[in-house]
């Protein structure tokens, strides 16, 4: 192995990371307390080191060098020289081969042993000394990488925000048992941009596909000794990097994730990434030395300030990331463009979001990294979701994010979750949360597609689920079923788990087409989790991040009757969605009367058509109501056929029949019923008079839609004709 290299310049200090220009390689690290840099070269297998140079120049604390005559596919890592003194909170260590924070590919995977960890323990876990042992055979590389690939659709039209309705998946998940796609591409990028898989999600409807971590993730330790692994990938230790695992080829992660992309932007669909900045893969303090802490440990991680040996840990992985180092917020945004300019990704969901919004202080909208995003030209024209809370003090932040951003709305998932349940008390609450949650977002000109409205998620039960277990079945998790959430606000309508009860199952259906439709008729932006649609299970496993297995996959070819009538029913609602803007107003609705079109955008009616009072309101018992939206208040300049439909939508969490009488609109007389959960497939819509009265079952949701009398059903049959079609073309 050389010890020098002649064949090396100065180099540059930006930008940062492995920078190929055609005649050699940039390299440049930032550290503002090393001694010393030396980058390690290997051959093509990545086990030989063959060439160590020392990183010659130092400028404004990052060290640079560039190599003449090395290329992409080169395979890299550094050691990184300095203070081991854990007490001032510096852990340098250069027996430790650390990964580049900015490296774009990543080479070989973890083998968790004690070499790993910057110190040797010896008795006690105060007991730590400088551990002087090489962790170079256990630890992944980086890899220098060419980004020309040739898109063929470069320009692509965005969603506009108060359209999207996001589908949330993971790439291994949705298609390892995908019977359409080859084998070999099954649970990979190239997998999700299967023509047959494209076009699936296109017809359901949704704009938006958010992909669960894609970014370079390790397995824990203690999963892989019970046998399990980190399915989810809500374990980050490559911001730039996307994990060879979902790819087929051994290099060709990068450009099979741009195909997969560019597949997704010739349908109309956009790609969001769920993208975890609140933490790394390393842990605590007791965690191992693979990247930032062995690079810089007081700069890119938050540290106890009276004793900085120990990190803080408001995100309960052990470690938090400090946003508040400008070096290490340039890392976050630098990876956030470069997933946006480089990788063509629509915008992204951010894990425990109200860690980037620390500063030392507490939570602070006008954070650092939160201006960032506010003032990027790049970052700020594309989907910010956050993920408000996180497990710090001050740490629930629903609706206190700044203008600009969405933010996924527990409040909602609860409200709906228990007014369908059957709860007492919850029809005020549930009449706000179905108006984007107006208490919570309808400030400083924030719009109601601020509000990520969902039933289920990732983390939690599935849709099935939540209609079939009244407790929590983690058992597979090895944890004695004591991990997820203990209070899911579910029902499972009469008995626990699978049943043959005809009557339970029915419910059980209903209960699903109410919770579909509450989330997707609501104001807001909906989010439905991949499997919903057709009543996927995991057996009742609430905390499935570790089953890389049957209980997370979707199974495609199991699909029965009943999950195709759920998918199709889903179809129509995604439908009516694009095809009716009063169902996705860009205005919040607040009950108040515009003079100017003397109407009123949102009445509550009681069963008796008339407006709720104060008494009724306060009514712990009821459970039935309408929501009445009249499409004229939101008009404005020149109006479409169907901007100004009157919408009537009732909602019976009563376990009996309610009789409903349609309410009188002036100049309107007629009603089409679009949707009863309790008759999800009708050939034909029925239509009903102001004044008759509609026998409305037991635990349903209606969807009616107000024309006036002698008009054209042009504007209802159209959307049977758009069964076909997919969103933008409605």
């Amino acid at each position: 192995m050389k010890k020098t290299a002649s064949r090396i310049a100065e180099g540059q200090p930006f930008p940062l990371g492995a920078t190929w220009n055609g005649h050699g390689v940039n390299f440049a690290l930032f550290s503002a307390h090393a001694t010393k840099v030396e980058l390690c070269i290997f051959d093509s297998s990545g086990r030989r080191e063959i060439e160590r140079i020392v990183l010659p120049e130092y400028t404004d604390e990052v060290w640079h060098v560039f190599v003449y005559d090395l290329r992409p596919g080169a395979i890299y890592g550094y050691r990184v020289h300095g203070p081991y003194e854990p007490e001032a909170g510096h852990r340098f260590n250069p027996h430790k081969l650390l990964l580049d924070p900015y490296a774009k590919a990543h080479v070989g995977a973890l083998r968790w042993h004690p070499a790993v960890f910057g110190y040797t323990l010896k008795h006690e876990a105060r007991d730590l000394s400088f551990d002087t042992r090489d962790s170079a055979p256990y630890v992944p590389r980086c890899r220098v990488v060419d980004q020309t690939f040739s898109w063929h659709h470069p320009l692509r039209e965005r969603v506009a925000r108060e359209r999207m309705i996001v589908y949330e998946t993971h790439v291994r998940g949705y298609t390892i048992r995908h019977p359409e796609v080859p084998p070999e591409q099954r649970g990979t990028f190239a997998g999700l941009a299967h023509p047959a898989v494209v076009d699936g999600i296109r017809h359901l409807g949704v704009t938006s596909v958010e992909l669960m971590p894609v970014h370079m993730f390790l397995n824990d330790s203690h999963l892989l000794e019970r046998g399990l692994t980190n399915y989810w990938g809500y374990n980050t230790i490559g911001f730039f990097a996307p994990d060879p695992r979902y790819s087929v080829g051994a290099h060709a992660s990068i450009d099979e994730f741009k195909l997969m992309v560019d597949r997704f932007h010739e349908s109309g669909l956009e790609v969001l990434l769920d993208v975890v900045y609140n933490h790394t893969a390393e842990g605590s303090e007791l965690g191992p030395t693979l990247s930032f802490r062995g690079i810089d440990n007081a700069s890119y991680y938050r540290l106890l300030p009276d004793t900085p040996r120990y990190h803080i840990n408001d995100t309960g992985t052990g470690n938090t990331l400090n946003l508040s180092h400008p070096r290490v917020l340039q890392m976050v945004t630098d990876s956030l463009r470069y997933w946006v300019v480089e990788m063509g990704v629509d915008g992204f969901r951010f894990d425990l979001a109200t860690i980037l919004g620390r500063e030392p202080e507490g939570f602070d909208e006008g954070g650092g990294f939160l201006d960032s995003c506010r003032q990027d030209p790049i970052l700020s024209s594309v989907k910010l979701i956050a993920e408000p809370w996180d497990c710090g003090p001050g740490g629930y932040q629903v609706g206190g994010f700044p203008p600009g951003w969405a933010e996924w709305n527990d409040c909602f998932r609860d409200t709906v979750r228990t007014w369908w349940k059957g709860d007492e008390g919850k029809a005020p609450d549930l009449a706000t949360r179905l108006c984007a949650s107006g208490d919570r977002f309808n400030r400083r000109g924030r719009r109601p597609w601020a509000s990520v409205n969902f039933v289920t998620a990732h983390d939690g039960f599935t849709l099935h689920d939540l209609v079939s277990y009244n407790d929590r079945h983690n058992e597979a998790n090895g944890e004695d079923n004591r991990d997820g959430h203990a209070d899911n606000h579910s029902w499972n309508c009469g008995a626990e788990g699978p049943t043959d009860d005809p009557e339970i199952r029915a419910l059980r259906e209903r209960q699903k087409r109410n919770l579909l439709a509450t989330l997707l008729l609501a104001q807001g932006t909906p989010m439905i989790v991949a499997g919903d649609e057709f009543g996927r299970t995991q057996q009742g496993n609430n905390n499935a991040y570790c089953q890389d297995n049957a209980i997370s996959w979707i199974d495609w070819e199991g699909i029965d009757d009943a999950g195709r009538e759920l998918a199709a029913f889903v179809r129509r609602l995604t439908i009516l969605r694009h095809a009716l803007p009063v169902l996705r107003r860009n205005r919040f609705l607040t009950g108040e009367h515009n003079d100017l079109l003397d109407v009123t955008d949102v009445t509550w009616l009681s069963p008796a058509g008339i407006a709720l009072t104060p008494e009724q309101w306060g009514d712990v018992n009821m459970r039935c109501f309408g929501m009445l939206i009249d499409g004229r208040s939101q008009t404005s300049g020149i109006m479409r056929l169907a901007s100004d439909a009157t919408m009537l939508i009732v909602f019976n969490a009563y376990h009996d029949v309610v009789e409903f009488t349609l309410p009188s609109v002036p100049g309107n007389d007629q009603w089409s019923c679009l949707i009863d959960t309790n008759v999800p497939v009708r050939d034909e819509l029925p239509e009903f008079e102001a004044g008759d009265t509609y026998q409305v079952t037991g635990r349903s949701l209606l969807l009616f839609a107000l024309h006036a009398r002698g008009a054209t059903q042009r504007v209802f049959e159209r959307l049977e004709e758009n069964l076909t079609a997919g969103p933008e073309e409605i």
